[in-house]
């Protein structure tokens, strides 16, 4: 194959994903929507009416029980997990055949597009990696939207042909740079959406709800979505502290002669490193792990965000980082 075919084939892999992971949030949308209907905690199906007689009424049949709708649930759910990983190989494969399609052959991170295709890549994988473990299937609809929306404005917005790489991109700092960056991105994507999840479940429980069906209900407690977004976060910290104060500032040195020449995106980096660093300080030395924990995250989150799309789009023509747009 050329290069012409495999950045062809790329787009393409694009394409079948985001189909792949519209049905599998499809298939966790239907999950949740039956199990609007079911208590959490099942309780045993009604018996069939019985006439005087003791034969049975003729009437209506009964809805189904209980365990035949949780049957169904289950069945929905191990759809979506199933089309998740196929959609998850088709990503992988569209980031893999990127890089070859450029000439030369290069790494798939060197703009905006690809870098979105990649840490959505990342956070799908570390929800896959991490579903069995930590018991995740909750996180289903909210993985596979967000892995929609991202590849869909991607391809819309962000999308340029593969080409190679800028001269001050050509470095192994920066490969290393990059990849500890997507990894942290993706960790942070996934802690936030646990911290998002659980201001809307601890609300819920503070208001004293108490309802045994619907979405909110079948979330875990409040405190497990707690320590899953901590765990996220501690997990990627120190990747981003090593991404952002460790080979960044090499790569820079490499690439323009000084570690550290206050950059829109390098201050915005470690505005970024700093709210993470207040987060995780908070929780270990004052105790935080509540609502103003989750809100310090998901403010970390914006931050991050915004230095992948805001500094690009408000400050390109001031940062020397304006050949990722």
């Amino acid at each position: 194959m050329t290069t012409a075919d495999f950045a062809a084939f790329s787009n393409n892999a694009v394409a079948f994903a985001s189909v792949v992971y519209v049905l599998a949030f499809l298939a966790h949308l239907v999950e949740w929507v039956q199990g609007r209907s079911v208590p959490v905690t099942a309780e045993q199906p009604a018996q069939v009416p019985v006439a005087a007689g003791g034969t049975e009424a003729l009437a209506d049949a009964p809805p189904p029980s209980d365990e035949v709708v949780a049957e169904r649930l289950e069945l929905f759910a191990r759809i979506g997990v199933a089309l998740t990983v196929v959609a998850a190989l088709l990503h992988l494969a569209a980031v893999v055949t990127r890089g070859l399609g450029a000439d030369p052959v290069r790494v798939p991170w060197g703009n905006m597009y690809e870098f979105s295709i990649t840490g959505t890549f990342v956070v799908t994988a570390l929800y896959l990696a991490l579903l069995r473990k930590y018991d995740l299937r909750w996180l289903g609809p909210v993985v596979t939207g967000f892995a929609v929306v991202i590849l869909m404005l991607a391809v819309l917005v962000l999308y340029v042909p593969a080409g190679p790489l800028v001269p001050a991109l050509h470095s192994y700092w920066l490969v290393i740079h990059v990849i500890a960056a997507i990894v942290a991105t993706g960790a942070f994507c996934v802690g936030g959406m646990a911290s998002l999840l659980f201001l809307v479940k601890r609300r819920a429980e503070l208001r004293g709800e108490t309802r045994s069906t619907g979405y909110i209900a079948r979330l875990p407690a409040s405190s497990a979505l707690d320590r899953v977004a901590y765990r996220m976060h501690a997990f990627g910290f120190p990747i981003w502290t090593f991404a952002a104060l460790v080979a960044g500032p090499i790569w820079a040195e490499y690439a323009w002669g000084r570690y550290w020449g206050w950059d829109p995106k390098e201050v915005w980096a470690f505005i970024t490193w700093v709210v993470y660093a207040a987060y995780l300080h908070a929780r270990a030395t004052a105790g935080w792990k509540g609502k103003a924990a989750a809100i310090i995250a998901l403010v970390g989150l914006a931050t991050l965000l915004f230095n992948f799309v805001g500094i690009n789009y408000f400050f390109g023509s001031t940062s020397q980082h304006s050949y990722a747009g």
